[in-house]
């Protein structure tokens, strides 16, 4: 079932953070959704050694910090959006392994955080913490290498969703996740699906009668699964590299959010795709992992 009821939003006090508030605040108003944010702060032990950890100045240093962190919590954001009402919570631990817990034990309907830390190289990588946030939690994240980027939060409107899919075990919610989505914003919905780029050797002949055969056999099924799911969508089916397709029908649709599905296997494979991740480095616009 859709619910926006409950967004958490995980915060580190960094002007990454601004962003990923406003689109919060802009779902949520537009649902009339709880947030909750959330700092977690790490515990001695992730900083200093055992022996270190032991001593009653490092101690008091830590108490101190995080006394600053319980204030910090309250006050983060009240200036800069001031039309966001969450309720604040502070736990100490493991960052990920927290904003975890605390969204499956609060039954979270989305999380929203940014991908990445500061650096040159930023769009080419996803933080430790989101990425295992998207590996392991259950609810939809919404993340993105732009997030910090965010416009005011009046100025954030989602008029067209791109739903990207791959046939997988997870297609068919992920795609009523987002065509739910769409109608609750009167959005226009658009699906993508890449099949596979069958480029041959130079010199080596290649039948261009096999990539017609693909793109209409991926047309076939595109066309079924709507029907299937009782959903109305534009299609987009190009040839190529998934995330570049995704994000190029991003940029030539006008999506103002991407819509991909995680898979469903935990453990070593993880339930985030090798693709998802290359999405959400690629996308011009926020990604919600389904």
């Amino acid at each position: 079932m859709f619910s926006m009821a409950k967004i958490l939003l995980p915060v580190d006090f960094s002007d990454r953070a601004f962003g990923a508030a406003r689109y919060a605040e802009a779902i949520a108003e537009q649902y009339g959704s709880e947030v909750t944010m959330l700092h977690v702060v790490p515990p001695p032990h992730y900083e200093f050694t055992a022996m270190e950890a032991g001593s009653a100045a490092l101690a008091e240093l830590y108490l101190n910090r995080k006394a600053m962190a319980e204030k910090e919590c309250q006050d983060f954001l009240k200036s800069e959006i001031p039309g966001l009402k969450a309720k604040r919570v502070l736990i100490e631990g493991d960052p990920a392994h927290e904003i975890v817990k605390l969204a499956h034990d609060e039954g979270m309907n989305l999380i929203v955080l940014p991908t990445h830390g500061y650096g040159p190289f930023r769009r080419f990588i996803l933080g430790s913490v989101t990425a295992k946030v998207l590996h392991d939690a259950d609810c939809p994240v919404m993340t993105g290498v732009h997030l910090e980027e965010a416009p005011d939060v009046a100025k954030i409107h989602f008029n067209t969703v791109l739903v990207a899919v791959d046939f997988g075990p997870q297609t068919e919610k992920t795609l009523q996740w987002a065509a739910q989505f769409a109608c609750n914003n009167k959005a226009k919905l658009v699906l993508v699906h890449a099949t596979p780029s069958l480029e041959g050797r130079t010199g080596e002949y290649f039948d261009p009668d096999w990539r017609h055969y693909l793109t209409d056999q991926a047309k076939k099924e595109v066309n079924e699964l709507l029907t299937r799911s009782n959903v109305k969508a534009e299609t987009v089916v190009e040839a190529g590299d998934a995330p570049y397709v995704v994000a190029e029908a991003a940029k030539k649709v006008g999506a103002d959010v991407v819509v991909v599905g995680r898979g469903s296997a935990s453990g070593i494979f993880g339930r985030l795709r090798a693709n998802a991740y290359s999405i959400i480095r690629e996308s011009p616009v926020p990604v919600v992992s389904v």
